[in-house]
């Protein structure tokens, strides 16, 4: 469960969001046009931002936790993988996730490691593990960051934009799996792919205007989608199944 009071994000003294009040608890999609501050709520979830007002996460202050404490909880996904070193394998990379169950700095347990292994062939990647995370193509880098996220074994996992820059068949592949999480994780899901947000079939907020606007499958209504976005919209058809 994610309460949030009084949410307040800036971005250079600008305003991106302002007093948002909102409980998450359940699946949710965040929708909204280009800057309407998508990742930077995203972001206050996790903590990795400055924030006005108070984000908790089972009657807990993230402000609060420790790292540690908080990476059990919640885990951000973005939309492009960025690394200081590309040249760590895709097994080096996952295994990192474990950092918040380690007693020390080198300490991996056969269960870190094994647990790494299952991830890793859960995404489809076991053929790649000894490869350079470098050398991944683009849907292959997003289904590495999925292995991490589930390496780390968060309650609550955020994708921000995970089909973006994919092709049509990681699309699909991609977001199976986010889908099938579901059972297993609490999902947050931020894209501009409406057919996606809508084969996810989750609770829906719209961000607009330093605001959001709750919704359910109403959100896919050809009337509404026109009138958030000022465009025409032909009905939407599920293409993932």
């Amino acid at each position: 469960m994610i309460e949030i009071k009084k949410l307040t994000c800036k971005y250079q003294n600008e305003v991106i969001l302002q007093d948002i009040d909102l409980d998450i608890d359940t699946h949710l999609s965040i929708i909204g046009s280009n800057g309407s501050g998508k990742s930077t709520f995203a972001k206050a979830l996790c903590g990795l931002i400055d924030f006005g007002g108070e984000i908790s996460i089972d009657s807990k202050n993230i402000n609060s936790l420790r790292h540690i404490e908080r990476a059990k909880l919640i885990s951000y996904i973005p939309a492009k993988l960025e690394i200081y070193d590309s040249h760590v394998s895709v097994y080096e990379f996952v295994l990192l996730s474990r950092f918040a169950y380690k007693r020390d700095l080198f300490d991996y347990t056969q269960e870190d490691k094994e647990k790494t292994l299952k991830n890793i062939e859960f995404v489809g990647l076991a053929h790649l593990k000894e490869h350079t995370v470098g050398s991944l193509s683009s849907g292959e880098q997003q289904l590495c960051l999925i292995a991490s996220a589930l390496t780390q074994e968060s309650k609550i996992i955020i994708f921000d934009e995970p089909t973006a820059n994919l092709d049509p068949q990681n699309t699909k592949r991609v977001a199976s799996i986010v889908k099938e999480l579901k059972n297993s994780r609490q999902i947050i899901l931020i894209t501009h792919d409406l057919h996606l947000a809508c084969y996810m079939d989750n609770k829906n907020i719209f961000i607009q205007k330093r605001s959001v606007k709750k919704f359910g499958r109403e959100l896919f209504d050809n009337e509404v989608l026109k009138g958030l976005f000022g465009v025409e919209f032909n009905s939407l058809a599920v293409v993932y199944e």
